[in-house]
């Protein structure tokens, strides 16, 4: 592909945005990419987690408003162009693996959405952040008018948006923008090690977490315990509870088989 690089190891996809003579920007050639990747890992039960990051240094400096990206002078020709938008965030989010964000450098604009679409962010000590729309004379998009008030609450998302400040990872780890902050020679070793262990997991009852978990808002918790049970009715169904309670019992690691 020409825009992104995709390795897997032992279950875990990697996917690097790589235009780095752009900072990783996005070109309309990196949203069918990514799209089409994303759709493939969401049916591939050999993929049990996803990472999520850019080449040289930066994760992504958002859409490639030099030519080609999400935008467009024509009202009709950008509604299709936010419609690629849509589709590679919806199958970010929605992806039944685990996702990790590991930012290096920016991530802004869409960038910046890319990142809060993953379950999980880890950021290294030089990553800085920017919903940097209202300096470019744009609106929120990439879902990040949904995506930021959940992750930092709705007074600091009108805060980041409306000032479209560039904060560091400190103070996106103080806000609870991110998961970890780690030293930028740290972040492989430490992303590689959560990303091991979620592959290792029992990938059903991991899909049903994440699903859960991304319902919150859209449910009671009468809701909420109806579709526990039901999750949990599944996972009793397959070989990895009985094998995971097996392991338990005689002290060693699971071997789960997703089904």
């Amino acid at each position: 592909m020409e825009t992104i690089k995709v390795e897997r190891n032992q279950g875990v996809v990697t996917i690097t945005l790589n235009r780095p003579e752009r900072k990783n920007a996005v070109n309309r050639t990196m949203w069918t990419e990514l799209f089409s990747t994303l759709k493939e890992i969401g049916g591939n039960p050999d993929d049990r987690c996803v990472v999520l990051t850019g080449a040289a240094g930066d994760f992504c400096s958002g859409a490639d408003l030099s030519g080609g990206g999400a935008i467009d002078e024509k009202p009709r020709h950008q509604l299709f162009a936010m419609r690629d938008v849509r589709d590679v965030i919806l199958a970010i989010y929605h992806l039944p693996q685990p996702t990790i964000a590991k930012v290096r450098g920016v991530a802004v604009g869409v960038g910046m959405s890319f990142a809060m679409c993953c379950d999980l962010i880890v950021a290294s000590d030089n990553a800085r952040f920017s919903e940097i729309f209202a300096k470019r004379g744009l609106t929120l998009d990439g879902g990040a008018s949904w995506l930021l008030p959940r992750r930092v609450g709705l007074h600091r998302a009108k805060e980041l948006a409306l000032f479209a400040d560039i904060i560091d990872a400190r103070e996106a780890e103080r806000i609870n923008l991110v998961n970890r902050v780690v030293a930028d020679g740290e972040i492989d070793a430490f992303v590689d090690d959560w990303a091991a262990k979620l592959a290792g997991a029992a990938p059903i009852a991991v899909a049903q977490s994440k699903r859960l978990l991304n319902n919150y808002t859209a449910v009671t918790l009468e809701q909420a315990l109806e579709d526990e049970g039901a999750a949990q009715t599944i996972n009793f169904a397959t070989k990895d509870t009985p094998e995971a309670i097996q392991a338990w019992i005689e002290k060693r690691t699971p071997n789960f088989l997703g089904r």
